[in-house]
């Protein structure tokens, strides 16, 4: 692992509404190594880094859901740009009116999908996707 700290952080806006993130640090992690990152109260969200790309939440049902956090899908409604959201249980109206701010939606709960729910939806298969 090599971590670096940016120092100023480098700070840019994003969004609709000029969201002002700051890129504080930078972590190289090497196949095989964990990250766990901790919210503000202390609630974890872990990364592994494997060989063929990154694990990039722990299990679903489980662990991030052990952690008060559920996963979804969400696409910005203008650009169709697609995200990856991990949300706190306790702050999902919070996350609603963000979404409805930044004119994203939600496409699925990816929680929720081991659970029978991703008959009526096209998510593909393996064909779909080159190798």
């Amino acid at each position: 692992m090599r971590f670096q700290r940016i120092e100023p952080p480098r700070s840019f806006q994003v969004g609709r509404n000029s969201v002002l993130l700051r890129h504080v640090a930078t972590l190289r992690l090497e196949p095989d190594e964990l990250l766990t990152l901790l919210g503000d109260s202390e609630r974890e969200l872990d990364i592994v880094s494997k060989k063929w790309g990154f694990y990039v939440t722990p299990s679903l049902q489980h662990r991030l859901k052990s952690n008060g956090l559920r996963a979804a899908l969400m696409r910005n409604r203008v650009t169709r740009q697609l995200f990856v959201v991990a949300v706190y249980e306790d702050e999902i109206e919070s996350w609603t009116r963000y979404m409805s701010e930044e004119e994203q939606e939600l496409v699925v709960w990816l929680d929720s999908l081991g659970e029978g729910n991703s008959d009526s939806m096209n998510l593909g298969s393996q064909q779909d996707f080159p190798t």
